[in-house]
């Protein structure tokens, strides 16, 4: 009993560490991104940077992409196992009365932001990977100027698409409202700081997604036909 008990914690504990890690890396997503409202050129030096710095690129990169195919995969793990333990109790208690929305539909809301993932990807990563390994084009350069920004304002032209986005930010941040606090939790994170832990949380939960909401509005309403 006490190893499926230690298996589990741990289980937990490794999905913790990965949210933190994506946590982590969307925050510095969103600092880069919002750089493009106040200056295109500020956010075209910052994104060939990115692009082209080996260590990002050969060595962060890959454990970036590791670290979303772990996250979700445990993910479901653990959703399937909490589910097959769920459903005695459910039977004796109402589950929906003793848990939130949003801790019963982490499931849901992963599937959509893994759509997103999927979506983004086909809109930046892949044209990226083409472009600099399949072309051989390290430059950034696009009509003697750099591409980054004017491809951004490019994917936001249809609304359709920037409604997807929009969309996709609003479950991220009901995922991040429980994953935050649930990740702070499995890592032992009970002191005198929790109280402050749960409210970043929330704002970090609200205020990034809608960053992300706001960056792309700006540039589907302030393109440049």
């Amino acid at each position: 009993m006490s190893g499926i008990l230690n298996s589990s914690i741990a289980r937990k504990f490794a999905m913790a560490l990965s949210a933190f890690f994506l946590m982590f890396f969307l925050l510095q997503h969103f600092a880069i991104n919002v750089t493009s409202i106040f200056s295109a050129d500020v956010f075209n030096e910052l994104s060939h940077f990115m692009g082209t710095n080996p260590l990002v690129q050969y060595a962060l990169q890959p454990v970036l992409i590791f670290g979303v195919i772990f996250h979700f995969v445990m993910g479901f793990i653990l959703e399937i196992k909490n589910k097959n333990a769920r459903t005695v109790k459910y039977a004796k208690n109402n589950g929906a009365a003793n848990s939130s929305w949003m801790s019963r539909n982490m499931i849901w809301s992963g599937l959509v932001i893994l759509a997103f993932i999927g979506l983004h990807f086909y809109d930046f990563w892949f044209p990226e990977i083409n472009t600099k390994f399949i072309q051989g084009d390290w430059s950034g350069m696009h009509d003697g100027n750099f591409r980054y920004f004017h491809e951004l304002q490019e994917k936001f032209v249809n609304p359709v698409r920037v409604g997807l986005y929009v969309l996709s930010f609003i479950f991220l941040a009901l995922h991040l409202l429980h994953g935050f606090n649930s990740a702070f939790q499995s890592v032992g994170a009970n002191n005198k700081y929790t109280k402050g832990l749960k409210t970043f949380g929330k704002l970090y939960a609200i205020l990034i997604p809608l960053g992300f909401i706001v960056i792309a509005l700006f540039h589907h309403f302030n393109h440049n036909h």
